[in-house]
């Protein structure tokens, strides 16, 4: 009866093993891949999402100018942040990749700065609150040059 009882506990322990990673497997998050370019554009400036959903955005830089030069950045602003002034904000924030440590409220989720061939990722849970979210690349000019986009969640 000893071992009997013990393989059932381990069957049991197996199953239970098995359905935990399968919930884990379950609620990985969504990646969205995104090229930044030396014409200072983003290959992706839609993303659409459910409140809440896990997202992991991998931004990618493609180009042939050197990061000192070139680098870009996702930056997800709060739903009333204003682009333009953070983005003027963040121009003289070179220490901090360009995301101003006075403005930190208002960023949902950002990443490190991407040269040419260098990937870096930031996963987030997208905001509850539905609504037009605006990310941006801080690497100063970029923004005015365009490199923007939009997260709506609903």
């Amino acid at each position: 009866m000893g071992v009997r009882r013990s393989m059932i506990s381990g069957c049991a322990a197996v199953v239970l093993a098995l359905g935990t990673a399968a919930g884990v497997q379950a609620q990985a998050p969504r990646v969205v891949a995104i090229t930044g370019t030396d014409a200072m554009k983003y290959s992706v400036t839609a993303i659409e999402a459910k409140p809440g959903e896990k997202l992991t955005v991998k931004l990618t830089g493609q180009g042939s100018i050197p990061k000192v030069a070139m680098a870009h950045n996702f930056v997800l602003l709060a739903l009333k942040a204003d682009a333009a002034a953070f983005s003027t904000a963040a121009a003289s924030a070179r220490a901090t990749d360009f995301v101003p440590d006075a403005l930190k409220a208002q960023v949902l989720a950002s990443t490190k700065l991407a040269g040419m061939g260098e990937t870096v990722e930031v996963t987030f849970d997208a905001p509850k609150e539905p609504g037009v979210y605006t990310f941006i690349c801080t690497f100063p000019g970029h923004f005015l040059a365009g490199m923007k986009g939009t997260l709506t969640v609903k």
